[in-house]
Order: structure tokens, then sequence, then C-alpha cells
């Protein structure tokens, strides 16, 4: 259980600063007034630390240490807000006298007394920062390195990072709850350039998840090499990508990140109950073609996206969104929860401490269907295989979305042929939902590279989907 988690959490955060949890209670109760629902503390102390290597050479390299404290109170539909990195009695009193003018002064409401809370652990209590030497982390990315080099030697640049992350927080809240959690992180990069006949072509890969530096074994670097070397070559061979309405192949994996965006952010809490959504109000309707079942599930073990606890201190849930092509619910926090008479979620996050929490996606994935990829190709008389996802951006309120694809192939009669470049996917979110035709068997999570924004805040996620046939999408390309 995370009693250990909350201990770690008590011994960093609170007791150099003389708190205990006594002092939150009578912090917390101060800010309970007759107009206030609700009201939180949430402490933070994190240690990152990133590595980048190329030419053979670290290149640039950071390292750094925060903690603080976020101040938080909810009354309606408003929300007070007030900072600190400051850790100690006078600095929280004082933002949580700020976070009172929220609400007239009035009858004080009974303050709780402190209740622990523990929950399943997902992921080790360790610090992957000091799960390598500075010696040994400079060897791996040198051995990264070295395997991409080794690939083809049309590879002509290498560029390999490494991050990682070591973050405790704990929650104390005005329904009388605490509860901690330690969270390590750990990213490794991979970006190539390969050239031939004065052609420059790129492929990247990388993969991570919260466990420290000994995750990324000879193999698991093997594998990133080949995969960045692979697309680089792919791309070099690519001639334009054709431009149209035709038959998409989403490959397995990452390219969930179309599903994500175009689909996951419009599923979010604060978003439905304001409407600016596109499937606002719509729960219990047909929004997808039937097959289609779609889950938020922030339990998976070891999983970038994945939370012990959510930074409300509640357990993290595998929400189903759509089932069976039926909205079924959102994902939600604590205040929107609330307001929209719905069940929580666990899905209240935040950047740091220094931000307020909001309804965010953690890993988001498509179920499988029951189609063989290979016969998912074999449909398609001529289309476009998307293999692999590079940037995107979408609008919430209309699920209009422009996705870059990079890596992609032509498929002609029931046949992949040649590869593609410069193909984009532009389409609308819950159109196309509707538009899926075919559900593979051979659902993927991405390797662990995924960050989401959000109204300027960053949070890990993962993302996946089996391989899917989408039916009448329109293609951006530079060939007629």
């Amino acid at each position: 259980m995370t009693q250990t988690h909350l201990t770690t959490a008590n011994d960093l955060l609170l007791r150099p600063a003389g708190l205990d949890a006594e002092a939150l209670t009578n912090v917390l109760s101060g800010m309970m007034t007759h107009n206030i629902d609700y009201a939180d503390l949430y402490f933070q102390y994190s240690r990152s630390e990133s590595w980048g290597l190329e030419e053979g050479q670290v290149k640039s390299g950071s390292f750094n240490i925060d903690q603080g404290v976020g101040v938080r109170a909810v009354s309606g539909e408003k929300t007070a807000f007030a900072y600190s990195d400051d850790i100690h009695l006078d600095a929280l009193q004082q933002a949580a006298s700020a976070t009172r003018a929220i609400a007239s002064l009035g009858q004080e409401k009974t303050g709780h007394s402190i209740v622990t809370r523990s929950h399943v652990p997902l992921y080790l209590p360790q610090d992957p920062i000091a799960s390598l030497s500075a010696d040994a982390k400079v060897k791996l990315l040198e051995k990264l390195e070295r395997y991409a080099k080794a690939q083809d030697p049309r590879v002509t640049q290498v560029m390999a990072s490494m991050a990682a992350e070591y973050e405790v927080v704990m929650v104390a809240r005005s329904d009388g709850v605490m509860a901690g959690d330690v969270r390590p992180l750990v990213r490794v990069s991979l970006q190539v350039i390969a050239e031939h006949n004065g052609r420059r072509e790129q492929g990247s890969s990388g993969g991570g998840g919260r466990f420290d530096y000994s995750y990324f074994t000879d193999e698991v670097l093997q594998d990133y090499a080949q995969k960045a070397v692979h697309q680089a070559l792919v791309n070099l061979d690519a001639r334009p990508a054709p431009a149209g309405s035709m038959t998409v192949v989403l490959g397995s994996g990452w390219p969930g990140i179309l599903l994500h965006e175009a689909i996951g952010h419009g599923l979010e809490g604060d978003f439905n109950r304001k409407g600016s959504s596109a499937f606002s109000n719509m729960i219990g309707q047909q929004v997808a073609a039937k097959g289609i079942t779609i889950v938020d599930d922030g339990t998976i073990k070891d999983r970038r996206g994945s939370l012990t606890m959510d930074d409300e201190g509640n357990a993290p849930e595998k929400t189903v969104l759509i089932e069976d092509g039926i909205l079924r619910g959102y994902i939600q926090d604590t205040l929107n929860a609330r307001l929209m008479g719905m069940n929580l979620t666990g899905n209240a996050r935040r950047e740091s401490y220094a931000h307020i929490p909001m309804p965010r996606m953690t890993n988001t994935y498509m179920l499988n269907g029951d189609k063989d990829p290979q016969e998912i190709i074999k449909s398609v008389k001529k289309g476009l295989y998307a293999a692999n996802f590079g940037g995107g951006q979408v609008d919430i309120t209309s699920g209009k979305f422009v996705f870059s694809a990079a890596e992609a192939y032509m498929i002609e009669d029931g046949q992949i042929t040649y590869p593609v470049k410069g193909a984009t996917l532009i389409g609308n979110g819950p159109d196309v939902l509707t538009r899926v035709s075919m559900v593979g068997n051979d659902m993927a999570l991405d390797s662990g590279v995924g960050t989401c924004g959000k109204e300027g805040q960053s949070v890990p996620v993962g993302v996946g989907q089996p391989t899917l046939r989408i039916d009448g999408l329109t293609v951006g390309g530079t060939s007629a």
C-alpha cells in the first residue's frame, strides 16, 4: 500500500517545515467559510534531469530541484488558487488567506480530522536519477548512438537524449483525507538523420515509463535504434503523398495519438460541463461506429500515463468513455463531477503545485476488434497506410484536426506498395468515429513518450489502439 509513500512525503515535505497533520487541519479549517464547498493543499517536491548527446558529445544537460505548495478553495463554479515555493506555516496561511476572497465571510464549517488514504501502488517509489552514475548515463547515450550508426551507412547524424524525474506529492483535503505518492518517470529519445544522393530524411523513436534507468537494456536500446533508422530510410525512398478523400488504415500503438487529440480531449468533463465540446449532452447516444470501445485507464502498472493517485488524492480508474459506439461518460475531476452530478473518475491532474487541477487523460486507448491487421490491408483497393504519426492539432469545440504522418505507405489492390511523404490527415473527430469500418485485434500501447498539453499545462500520458480502417478520410498531400 502507499502508506510508505505518505511517510516519504511527510518526511520530505512537512517535517523540514515544522508542519504536521494538525497544522494542515487548522489551515484548512480556517479556509472553510460557509460559502466554500471544498479546499485542498497540494505539496510537491520534484527533482529532474536531462542529458543530450549529439555528434558523439554531450551537448546539453540540466538539473532542477523544485518544491512548493498550492492552496485551492472552491465555491460553486468559482475557484480561488494561490501557491508558494516556501513550505512553511506563514506562507501556507498567507496563501490560504488569499483564497478566502472567493467567498463572503460567515460561519465556519467544522474542520475534519485528517484520515490517511492508501492506494494500490502502480510503480515502485524509486529515485531514477540515482539509479545510474553520471558516467553510466553518458555511456548509455553513446551506446544508443553506436547502435543507430551501425544500422546503416546512410545514417549521418544521431541525436540521443534521456530524462528522469523523481516527484513526491501530498494532498490534504477539507474532507479530512490525506494521501501521498512517490512518482518516478524516465524517458529516452532518439532522432537520426539519413542521407543518400543529396536527400536528407529523419526518423525518431524512444520510450519510457514509471521506473528507473535499468529498463533501458541493450535489447531495448537496439530496438529504438532499429525503429528510428527504419523510419528515416523509408522516408529516403518515399514519393510525394497523394491528396484527396480516400480509405486510410491507421497502424496500432502510437497512432492512437489521433484518438487522444481528436476525441479524448472532447470527452473531458470541463469542456462538456461548459457545453464547448462536440460531445456535450450526448451521453447514451451513438457517437461512433459499432465495435468501437474507448477507455481511459490510469491503473496500468508502470505506464507513463498511470497514477497511483490523481492530484486530488483519488484513485484512478479504468473509465469506459465509448462502448460499442455509445457515449457512456466523461473524464472527471472533483469540481466538474460535482457540478455535473456525475461520478469521479480519478482524472484530476496538474503540471505542478503552481497549477490548478483539471480533468485530464491518463492512458487513453481503443479496445481490440476482431479483424486481423492483414485482412484490413487486403480489404483496401486504394488508400493510405499511416504507420506512425508526427505532430497534430485539434479544435476542441468543432472536433476538427490535422495530423502529419511520420511514416506512411500507399495501399494498392490490398498490398502495401511504396512509402509516401508529406501526408496529412484532415478531419473531424466525432465524424471520423462513424467512419471506422474495421477494427483490428492487435491493440498496442505506445512506447511511453506521450506528453499532453492543455491550457498551458503539460502532463505525461499514454495512448494506444489496434489497426483501424477509416473510410473517406481527407488526406492532404503534395501530389495530385
